[in-house]
């Protein structure tokens, strides 16, 4: 079947991918010529029309697959990531559409299985999940990078990249037959950019990089609760830190929401006991609690009612936070019965407030010590199962 985007003569999508990348790789070295933008658009357009189809005319799979395996054999999916802050608007929309649309085909022989794009990224190129993530770094090139990076996130093994990806610029990245989910993480890989790139950005860098951060935290159990073991302290610290005492109201408003998400998750339970344990984390997020904004405070009051009751069932409770709930007993009781009282309609808060008031009448005058019988939750305790 003739390239029904060509007037003229058909073009091998090999010859295509092989032009796309020299085009690209000239606009890297002199970025702004307007010539070269001009005809890397059209190649561009030109490889989002095989894998897109038209109106008219369907994509064809054998063409896409051709495309794939020529794009994999001259490296274009990498000098894509890397140079699409380079490119014109359109030429950034065409980028995402190609990606999004190579990311999830497989072809008619093989179902049930990761396609074969996201196989060669994880084996061969993890640099490419690296790259679109460092895309968030340049504002205009935040929100493609962050909607293919969503795509990609649908499979597991593209959130272990990001996870346990701790590679400088420049050097190769992370290995999944490398990884030792066990070791806890320095702190200066990409996914601790995310961070930065939540709290610094403009709103929209920040409203898009907080939407993947949301994905890698929540989409697959199995990946994330043996990454928080590993790293609990320091992601919490930082969690808490820099977003949840973030400046912007938005970011935490969001922030809070998620942590309630994180702790509320059946398959973070120890993550979550080891949470509670924290006093630092209860008077944060009792400080929340008389937050000027209504809705910062229904978000910390849900992360708080959860802590509580977690911790007042818990047998061998933390004598640390037993003693930050007893010396603000009396507070708390004069304080929660006001608080935000103007919901008359949610019955569903008022009876959690009720519950979390009876909750903190009952606690003993004195800490009471852990038992000996049973060990006392910690982070020692967590799930560290190696990533699947």
């Amino acid at each position: 079947m003739a390239f029904f985007f060509n007037r003229g003569r058909s073009r091998h999508p090999s010859e295509t991918v092989r032009s796309l990348k020299e085009q690209l790789l000239r606009l890297r070295e002199f970025p702004g010529t307007a010539k070269a933008g001009d005809e890397l658009s059209k190649q561009i357009a030109q490889v989002k029309l095989i894998v897109q189809g038209t109106q008219e005319v369907e994509s064809s799979p054998d063409q896409i697959q051709t495309l794939i395996q020529a794009m994999i054999n001259e490296d274009l999916l990498f000098e894509l990531s890397r140079s699409i802050h380079l490119l014109t608007f359109e030429s950034r929309k065409d980028t995402q559409t190609i990606f999004s649309h190579v990311l999830r085909f497989r072809s008619g022989n093989s179902p049930g299985v990761d396609p074969p794009v996201i196989t060669y990224i994880v084996r061969s190129r993890p640099e490419i999940i690296v790259e679109l993530c460092r895309g968030y770094g340049v504002s205009h090139s935040a929100m493609p990078c962050g909607a293919i990076l969503r795509e990609a996130l649908k499979f597991d093994v593209i959130a272990a990249v990001i996870l346990y990806d701790q590679s400088k610029e420049g050097e190769s990245a992370v290995r999944l037959t490398s990884l030792q989910p066990g070791v806890p993480q320095n702190g200066r890989g990409v996914f601790w950019k995310f961070f930065e790139w939540i709290d610094r950005g403009n709103f929209e860098v920040s409203a898009d990089a907080f939407a993947t951060f949301r994905d890698i935290l929540t989409r697959h159990k199995s990946v994330i609760t043996g990454y928080l073991a590993a790293n609990f302290d320091r992601f919490f610290a930082t969690f808490n830190q820099v977003l949840i005492q973030s400046d912007s109201y938005v970011t935490k408003r969001q922030s809070i929401k998620l942590l309630g998400e994180i702790l509320l998750d059946r398959a973070n339970y120890n993550v979550m006991m080891a949470y509670v344990e924290s006093g630092e984390n209860l008077k944060l997020c009792m400080r929340l609690l008389r937050d000027e904004r209504k809705m910062v405070q229904y978000e910390a009051f849900h992360v708080f009612k959860t802590a509580t009751k977690v911790f007042v069932a818990n047998p061998n409770k933390s004598v640390a936070v037993q003693r930050i709930l007893i010396n603000n007993r009396d507070r708390l009781l004069r304080f929660l019965p006001k608080f935000l009282e103007d919901r008359t309609d949610d019955d569903q808060f008022s009876d959690e407030k009720s519950f979390l008031l009876r909750q903190i009448e009952m606690l003993p005058d004195e800490p009471v010590q852990p038992g000996r019988a049973t060990r006392q939750p910690s982070r020692s305790g967590i799930n560290t199962a190696a990533v699947a």
